[in-house]
């Protein structure tokens, strides 16, 4: 299994990254060649399922996940979203956590831990670092802060 980690700060309050971060649909329109469809009816929370579609045509597959733990950010507590991924490609486990930071503005961890069938362990080192990259990207665009604003990489 790859396990990488991106951490960004942003001047965004904790409940407002929150929502960007769990708008399941606009990841799909972060990662390249990628669809999100959510599959069970709203409001998020534990239990929501939903699929990444990547890839074009008969080169695409499928990331199903399940929200399995959901705890929004509140007054003094951080928020906290774990998924689980259960595709025939690619299974693991994500974890987002939202913490408010000293002065305003949030700190947020994405940690993911993920096997892609058929790729080797000894390819793991490469698996995630190249994961580091696409989610650091997309973490960047989901937090676009609306005033202009970018998130800043600490790690």
């Amino acid at each position: 299994m790859s396990l990488f980690r991106v951490e960004r700060r942003v001047p965004l309050a904790p409940e407002e990254a929150w929502r960007l971060l769990t708008d399941w649909p606009a990841h799909g329109r972060q990662v390249p060649l990628t669809r999100t469809r959510v599959l069970t009816p709203g409001p998020n929370g534990a239990g929501t399922r939903f699929t990444a579609r990547t890839g074009v045509g008969p080169l695409s597959f499928d990331d199903p996940m399940e929200v399995v733990r959901w705890e929004p950010p509140a007054a003094g507590r951080p928020g906290t979203c774990r998924l689980e991924k259960s595709g025939r490609v690619v299974r693991g486990w994500a974890l987002v956590e939202v913490t408010e930071t000293p002065g305003g503005g949030s700190r947020v961890v994405w940690t993911e831990e993920l096997t892609v069938r058929g790729v080797p362990g000894a390819f793991d080192p490469v698996l995630a670092r190249a994961g580091q990259l696409l989610f650091g990207r997309a973490v960047d665009g989901l937090l676009r802060d609306p005033r202009g604003g970018r998130g800043r990489s600490v790690g």
